[in-house]
């Protein structure tokens, strides 16, 4: 088959989160991950299988096949890496990164890859928490699960969504962030950081923010089905 298109690639890397988070591989979580709707999904699942890039079973549960893993994790790092430098050596703000780095991981040389891995140095993950190298993920829990009074360390953002991610810069909530839950509720959590300024998020972008709390509530990843920030509901 030909390379997999732009497309299939950003579908293969949401498909690698859903295994890189131990979640079932199927159209429905693709959806939820994606924030589109199912006969969307449906059509480009569809193409990855006739392209020999996926695998279902009779229960239309999702593999990946050994030329798929392989195409998800190279665009995946790719993706990670050159959020990274957009970051740290451009200089462009966190939550403007996803998008570009979209366009330029499909079309990145191996010498232009090079260049960026030396340009970000010993820098581990991406600027929203996720390990440039696959397969060194720290486990965590939503943020919405945890308990008031409980110490929390943001580890990343799970959603990386355009409107999402500035939604959370606008909250001044980062990766590394540190801070203590003040509040919960059905519609908001609150944390106050270690500088005493208060970040609130809506619960189901709280969803969102893995994070490492103690004491901590059991580790899982959020996957709300539609996100609401504030007066905007983003999803299906």
């Amino acid at each position: 088959m030909a390379h997999p298109t732009a497309g299939e690639e950003e579908y293969l890397e949401t498909l690698y989160w859903l295994h890189e988070v131990q979640l079932p591989l199927t159209a429905a979580n693709v959806s939820r991950a994606m924030l589109l709707s199912a006969p969307t999904v449906h059509e480009m699942v569809k193409r990855l299988e006739a392209d020999g890039l996926i695998a279902r079973d009779e229960r239309k549960k999702i593999s990946f096949t050994d030329k798929g893993l392989a195409v998800a994790e190279s665009v995946v790092s790719r993706h990670r890496l050159v959020e990274r430098f957009l970051t740290d050596v451009l200089g462009i703000p966190w939550h403007e990164v996803h998008e570009e780095a979209e366009r330029m991981e499909h079309a990145m040389s191996p010498a232009i890859e090079e260049g960026m891995r030396a340009a970000i140095g010993d820098a581990k993950t991406c600027p929203h928490g996720h390990p440039i190298a696959v397969g060194q993920r720290i486990p965590g829990a939503p943020l919405a699960d945890v308990e008031v009074g409980a110490k929390i360390r943001v580890l990343r953002f799970e959603n990386e969504a355009e409107e999402v991610l500035h939604y959370l810069y606008g909250a001044g909530v980062k990766p590394g962030l540190e801070g203590t839950v003040t509040a919960s509720d059905d519609e908001r959590v609150t944390f106050e950081d270690v500088d005493g300024v208060a970040h609130a998020l809506t619960v189901s972008a709280a969803e969102t923010v893995s994070v490492k709390a103690d004491p901590s509530p059991p580790e899982r990843v959020g996957l709300p089905a539609t996100v609401i920030l504030d007066q905007q509901v983003f999803g299906r």
